[in-house]
């Protein structure tokens, strides 16, 4: 299954930029809530231009979570990982990336260049506002974009996993202690901690109705339900980061030959669709290699299959739909496991066979490797692993 789910609306930089369902909605409740206050505030404006300048500074809050994801990425592609995409969500933004750095350093200049680039963004805002006093306008557009990019800034800056400060702070107790897993312990608990605290605040100032000091009074109700559902969105990131450690740390020694299965199903070029999908139920393999005259031409699976219309299968073989051999993603016996798990999940594929290079440098099949057999290696280990400490 994807990971990614939403509406493609472009590329930037080669990175695939989506739309999650959830934006539609704040979206709309920011474009409404800034229509609203300009009507107070310019009376004198017409109704197209409240909502005009409502939805034009909704594009540019959007297209400056844009701009701070891109920051990540373009330092994270500076060290070669690779960005899969960047999804705009109910909470802003996200971009997804191949694998973990691997230095502190890294780790380091990739979470500070967001807060870095909205903190810039914050300033530019600020000076058109200065700088164009007279341009009513432009200063209702500007000013509260200004204070938006400051606070996700600032916001970004709390050392909390998975926030962008919680992964500075990670960055930099790694870089100290030198135990990533150590220091991704303490970057989630921080995490959860400031969680709790957005939760509680959260949940003390809606029911609290503006009485409570100047900081729930600050808040309000409605913002206070805001601050609880965001500091809930953060503790399931920050537990959900202790899991990815958790199977990090059950992957460790084990490498795609311990886990792959030897029997490599072949299937001959020119069977038809049909007569292929007959195959995966007779013997639900799901993945199988293509050969013509004895030679490897390519992979064919599933998924494959069920990007052709079911009418057209008849008419069409298994070499006309296949993965050509010099599109394969291959794993070498040797390659550590938790690299192939990322980099199955990063290719968005279920199944990568193992190759071997003999020593006349040909390429020779020796078994296959499947998310489901990884995973299931996670579980049995991490049962063992509880019965064992239970002991």
């Amino acid at each position: 299954m994807s990971q990614t789910q939403g509406i493609r609306i472009g590329r930037i930089l080669g990175i695939p930029i989506y739309l999650d369902f959830s934006w539609i909605l704040i979206f709309g409740l920011i474009t409404v809530s800034l229509a609203l206050q300009f009507t107070q505030e310019f009376s004198q404006w017409t109704l197209a231009e409240h909502w005009g300048v409502g939805i034009v500074t909704s594009l540019l809050f959007f297209a400056s979570v844009v701009f701070h994801e891109l920051a990540h990425s373009v330092v994270a592609q500076h060290y070669k990982i690779k960005v899969l995409s960047i999804t705009l969500f109910l909470f802003g933004g996200l971009a997804r990336i191949g694998r973990e750095p691997s230095k502190a350093i890294q780790e380091f200049n990739i979470a500070i260049a967001g807060p870095l680039a909205s903190g810039f963004l914050a300033a530019v805002f600020y000076g058109l506002a200065v700088g164009f006093p007279g341009y009513e306008m432009l200063g209702a557009v500007v000013k509260p974009l200004a204070l938006s990019n400051g606070m996700l800034a600032g916001f970004n800056l709390l050392p909390g996993f998975p926030l962008d400060g919680g992964r500075v702070f990670r960055a930099i107790v790694w870089g100290i202690t030198k135990d990533f897993a150590r220091s991704t312990r303490m970057a989630a608990m921080s995490g959860k901690l400031i969680a709790y605290v957005m939760i509680g605040l959260g949940i003390f100032s809606a029911f609290a109705g503006g009485q409570g000091g100047a900081v729930v009074e600050y808040i309000g109700r409605w913002g206070g339900i805001w601050l609880a559902f965001i500091g809930w969105f953060l503790l399931s990131a920050a537990q959900a980061s202790m899991s990815q450690l958790t199977i990090r740390e059950t992957l460790t020694g084990l490498c795609a030959a311990d886990v792959m299965s030897h029997e490599v199903p072949t299937i001959p070029g020119n069977l038809s669709l049909e007569e292929y999908s007959s195959e995966v139920l007779r013997t639900g393999r799901r993945i199988h290699i293509v050969t013509m005259d004895d030679r490897l031409v390519g992979l064919m699976n599933v998924a494959a299959l069920n990007r052709v219309p079911r009418d057209e299968w008849s008419i069409n073989s298994v070499q006309a739909v296949m993965v050509p051999r010099d599109k394969i993603l291959w794993a070498s016996p040797e390659e550590p496991l938790q690299r192939l798990l990322e980099r199955l999940m990063g290719a968005d594929v279920n199944q990568m066979p193992v190759v071997r290079h003999g020593e006349d440098g040909a390429a020779h099949i020796i078994g296959m490797v499947t998310r489901d057999a990884i995973l299931r290696v996670i579980q049995t280990r991490s049962e063992l692993s509880a019965v064992m400490s239970g002991r």
